[in-house]
Protein backbone atom coordinates (compact mmCIF):
# COMPACT_ATOMS: atom_id res chain seq x y z
CA UNK A 1 0.00 0.00 0.00
CA UNK A 2 1.17 3.51 -0.83
CA UNK A 3 0.58 5.17 2.55
CA UNK A 4 0.67 8.82 1.48
CA UNK A 5 -2.80 10.29 1.88
CA UNK A 6 -4.28 7.09 3.30
CA UNK A 7 -6.41 7.23 6.47
CA UNK A 8 -5.09 5.05 9.31
CA UNK A 9 -6.77 4.44 12.66
CA UNK A 10 -4.58 3.48 15.62
CA UNK A 11 -5.98 2.42 18.99
CA UNK A 12 -4.00 2.95 22.17
CA UNK A 13 -2.20 5.86 20.54
CA UNK A 14 -1.11 7.77 23.64
CA UNK A 15 2.20 5.97 24.26
CA UNK A 16 4.42 3.02 23.43
CA UNK A 17 3.85 1.10 20.21
CA UNK A 18 0.74 3.09 19.31
CA UNK A 19 2.48 6.44 19.51
CA UNK A 20 5.57 5.19 17.66
CA UNK A 21 3.37 3.79 14.90
CA UNK A 22 1.48 7.07 14.59
CA UNK A 23 4.76 8.93 14.14
CA UNK A 24 6.00 6.37 11.58
CA UNK A 25 2.82 6.61 9.52
CA UNK A 26 2.82 10.41 9.63
CA UNK A 27 6.38 10.32 8.29
CA UNK A 28 5.05 8.24 5.39
CA UNK A 29 2.41 10.85 4.57
CA UNK A 30 -0.60 9.07 6.07
CA UNK A 31 -3.52 10.78 7.77
CA UNK A 32 -3.71 9.33 11.28
CA UNK A 33 -6.75 9.07 13.52
CA UNK A 34 -5.73 8.25 17.08
CA UNK A 35 -8.37 6.48 19.16
CA UNK A 36 -8.01 6.25 22.91
CA UNK A 37 -9.07 7.48 26.31
CA UNK A 38 -6.04 9.76 26.62
CA UNK A 39 -4.65 12.02 23.91
CA UNK A 40 -0.91 11.69 23.25
CA UNK A 41 1.17 14.64 24.38
CA UNK A 42 3.29 16.46 21.84
CA UNK A 43 1.76 15.21 18.58
CA UNK A 44 0.61 18.38 16.85
CA UNK A 45 0.98 17.24 13.25
CA UNK A 46 -1.57 18.68 10.81
CA UNK A 47 -2.38 15.15 9.59
CA UNK A 48 -3.03 13.78 13.08
CA UNK A 49 -6.38 13.99 14.85
CA UNK A 50 -7.32 12.46 18.18
CA UNK A 51 -10.76 10.96 18.77
CA UNK A 52 -11.72 10.06 22.32
CA UNK A 53 -12.80 6.43 22.38
CA UNK A 54 -13.15 3.64 24.93
CA UNK A 55 -12.75 0.54 22.81
CA UNK A 56 -14.36 -1.57 25.54
CA UNK A 57 -17.66 0.16 24.70
CA UNK A 58 -19.07 -0.72 21.27
CA UNK A 59 -21.16 2.46 21.14
CA UNK A 60 -18.04 4.54 21.79
CA UNK A 61 -16.25 2.71 18.96
CA UNK A 62 -19.11 3.30 16.54
CA UNK A 63 -19.15 7.01 17.42
CA UNK A 64 -15.38 7.28 16.93
CA UNK A 65 -15.68 5.60 13.53
CA UNK A 66 -18.48 7.95 12.49
CA UNK A 67 -16.52 11.00 13.67
CA UNK A 68 -13.37 9.82 11.91
CA UNK A 69 -15.18 9.43 8.60
CA UNK A 70 -16.85 12.81 9.01
CA UNK A 71 -13.59 14.62 9.80
CA UNK A 72 -11.06 12.73 7.67
CA UNK A 73 -13.07 11.33 4.79
CA UNK A 74 -15.35 8.38 4.10
CA UNK A 75 -12.58 5.91 3.30
CA UNK A 76 -10.62 4.04 5.98
CA UNK A 77 -7.56 2.26 4.66
CA UNK A 78 -5.73 1.02 7.77
CA UNK A 79 -6.77 -0.13 11.24
CA UNK A 80 -4.11 -0.91 13.81
CA UNK A 81 -5.61 -2.66 16.82
CA UNK A 82 -2.87 -1.84 19.29
CA UNK A 83 -4.64 -1.06 22.58
CA UNK A 84 -4.05 -3.70 25.21
CA UNK A 85 -3.50 -4.28 28.92
CA UNK A 86 -1.82 -6.99 30.95
CA UNK A 87 -2.69 -8.11 34.47
CA UNK A 88 -0.53 -10.87 35.89
CA UNK A 89 -0.73 -13.31 38.77
CA UNK A 90 -1.58 -16.91 39.71
CA UNK A 91 -5.01 -18.08 38.58
CA UNK A 92 -6.31 -18.91 42.05
CA UNK A 93 -5.46 -15.42 43.27
CA UNK A 94 -6.59 -13.58 40.14
CA UNK A 95 -9.57 -11.23 40.42
CA UNK A 96 -12.49 -11.69 38.04
CA UNK A 97 -12.48 -7.92 37.48
CA UNK A 98 -8.92 -7.99 36.14
CA UNK A 99 -9.71 -11.01 34.00
CA UNK A 100 -12.72 -9.29 32.40
CA UNK A 101 -10.79 -6.02 31.96
CA UNK A 102 -8.17 -7.81 29.85
CA UNK A 103 -10.71 -9.56 27.66
CA UNK A 104 -12.81 -6.41 27.30
CA UNK A 105 -9.77 -4.50 25.99
CA UNK A 106 -7.57 -7.08 24.28
CA UNK A 107 -10.29 -9.17 22.63
CA UNK A 108 -13.72 -7.54 22.69
CA UNK A 109 -12.37 -4.07 21.89
CA UNK A 110 -10.37 -5.45 18.97
CA UNK A 111 -13.56 -7.09 17.66
CA UNK A 112 -15.62 -3.90 18.02
CA UNK A 113 -13.05 -1.84 16.10
CA UNK A 114 -12.64 -4.42 13.36
CA UNK A 115 -16.40 -4.80 12.97
CA UNK A 116 -16.81 -1.02 12.69
CA UNK A 117 -14.32 -0.44 9.85
CA UNK A 118 -14.55 -3.67 7.88
CA UNK A 119 -17.65 -2.78 5.81
CA UNK A 120 -15.87 0.30 4.41
CA UNK A 121 -12.73 -1.65 3.56
CA UNK A 122 -14.84 -4.26 1.76
CA UNK A 123 -16.64 -1.56 -0.23
CA UNK A 124 -13.29 -0.09 -1.28
CA UNK A 125 -11.77 -3.52 -2.03
CA UNK A 126 -8.76 -2.15 -0.18
CA UNK A 127 -7.77 -2.16 3.46
CA UNK A 128 -5.29 -3.54 5.95
CA UNK A 129 -5.98 -4.54 9.54
CA UNK A 130 -2.98 -5.01 11.85
CA UNK A 131 -3.60 -6.72 15.17
CA UNK A 132 -0.85 -6.27 17.74
CA UNK A 133 -0.66 -9.57 19.56
CA UNK A 134 2.23 -11.00 21.53
CA UNK A 135 4.52 -13.99 21.74
CA UNK A 136 2.35 -14.76 24.77
CA UNK A 137 -0.11 -15.94 22.13
CA UNK A 138 2.27 -18.71 21.08
CA UNK A 139 3.27 -20.30 24.40
CA UNK A 140 1.86 -20.24 27.90
CA UNK A 141 3.74 -18.68 30.81
CA UNK A 142 3.17 -19.21 34.52
CA UNK A 143 1.28 -16.33 36.17
CA UNK A 144 0.26 -14.97 32.74
CA UNK A 145 -2.63 -17.36 32.07
CA UNK A 146 -5.22 -14.63 31.52
CA UNK A 147 -2.98 -12.47 29.38
CA UNK A 148 -1.86 -15.46 27.30
CA UNK A 149 -5.51 -16.44 26.81
CA UNK A 150 -6.31 -13.01 25.35
CA UNK A 151 -3.33 -13.08 23.01
CA UNK A 152 -4.10 -16.62 21.84
CA UNK A 153 -7.55 -15.22 21.02
CA UNK A 154 -6.01 -12.34 19.05
CA UNK A 155 -3.88 -14.75 17.05
CA UNK A 156 -6.78 -17.09 16.33
CA UNK A 157 -9.07 -14.21 15.37
CA UNK A 158 -6.43 -12.81 13.01
CA UNK A 159 -5.81 -16.18 11.36
CA UNK A 160 -9.51 -16.74 10.72
CA UNK A 161 -10.17 -13.15 9.67
CA UNK A 162 -7.57 -12.99 6.91
CA UNK A 163 -9.06 -16.10 5.32
CA UNK A 164 -12.50 -14.51 5.52
CA UNK A 165 -11.70 -11.10 4.03
CA UNK A 166 -8.84 -11.54 1.58
CA UNK A 167 -11.28 -12.25 -1.30
CA UNK A 168 -12.49 -8.67 -0.68
CA UNK A 169 -9.00 -7.20 -1.07
CA UNK A 170 -8.56 -6.71 2.69
CA UNK A 171 -5.32 -7.88 4.28
CA UNK A 172 -4.81 -8.88 7.92
CA UNK A 173 -1.50 -9.05 9.79
CA UNK A 174 -0.88 -10.24 13.34
CA UNK A 175 2.28 -8.72 14.84
CA UNK A 176 3.57 -10.68 17.83
CA UNK A 177 6.38 -8.93 19.71
CA UNK A 178 8.34 -10.30 22.60
CA UNK A 179 9.98 -7.95 25.13
CA UNK A 180 9.41 -4.29 24.20
CA UNK A 181 10.55 -1.33 26.28
CA UNK A 182 7.26 0.48 26.91
CA UNK A 183 5.02 1.55 29.80
CA UNK A 184 3.23 -1.81 29.58
CA UNK A 185 2.28 -3.17 32.99
CA UNK A 186 2.81 0.29 34.53
CA UNK A 187 6.58 0.04 34.12
CA UNK A 188 8.42 3.08 32.86
CA UNK A 189 11.01 2.81 30.10
CA UNK A 190 14.48 3.98 31.05
CA UNK A 191 16.15 7.09 29.69
CA UNK A 192 18.70 4.90 27.90
CA UNK A 193 17.32 2.16 25.63
CA UNK A 194 17.58 -1.32 27.13
CA UNK A 195 19.77 -3.36 24.73
CA UNK A 196 17.97 -6.52 25.85
CA UNK A 197 14.55 -5.29 24.70
CA UNK A 198 13.08 -4.09 21.44
CA UNK A 199 11.96 -0.49 21.15
CA UNK A 200 8.45 0.68 20.17
CA UNK A 201 9.97 2.10 16.98
CA UNK A 202 11.12 -1.41 16.02
CA UNK A 203 7.55 -2.70 16.14
CA UNK A 204 6.30 0.36 14.28
CA UNK A 205 8.84 -0.31 11.51
CA UNK A 206 7.58 -3.88 11.15
CA UNK A 207 3.99 -2.63 10.91
CA UNK A 208 4.95 -0.17 8.18
CA UNK A 209 6.82 -2.93 6.34
CA UNK A 210 3.71 -5.14 6.35
CA UNK A 211 1.49 -2.26 5.19
CA UNK A 212 3.83 -1.33 2.33
CA UNK A 213 4.07 -4.86 0.92
CA UNK A 214 2.82 -5.16 -2.68
CA UNK A 215 -0.92 -5.75 -2.98
CA UNK A 216 -0.25 -9.30 -4.17
CA UNK A 217 1.48 -10.09 -0.87
CA UNK A 218 -0.08 -10.47 2.57
CA UNK A 219 2.24 -10.80 5.54
CA UNK A 220 -0.20 -12.66 7.74
CA UNK A 221 1.95 -13.13 10.85
CA UNK A 222 5.16 -11.67 12.23
CA UNK A 223 6.97 -12.91 15.36
CA UNK A 224 9.55 -10.52 16.81
CA UNK A 225 12.15 -11.14 19.50
CA UNK A 226 15.13 -9.23 20.91
CA UNK A 227 18.37 -10.39 19.29
CA UNK A 228 20.26 -10.59 22.62
CA UNK A 229 17.82 -11.09 25.49
CA UNK A 230 19.04 -11.27 29.08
Amino acid sequence: MELSGKVAIITGVSKGIGRATAEALLAKGAVVAGWGRTAPEGITHERFQFFECDIRDETSVQEACMNTRRELGAQIHVLINNAGIGNFGPVDEFSSEEWHAMFDTNVHGLFYCTKAVLPYMKQQHEGHIVNVGSLAGTAGTANLAGYCATKYAVRGFSDALFKEVRPDGVRVTCIMPGSVETNFGDTKPGQDPDPHKMQPEDIAAAIVHALEAPFSVMISEVQMRPTQPK
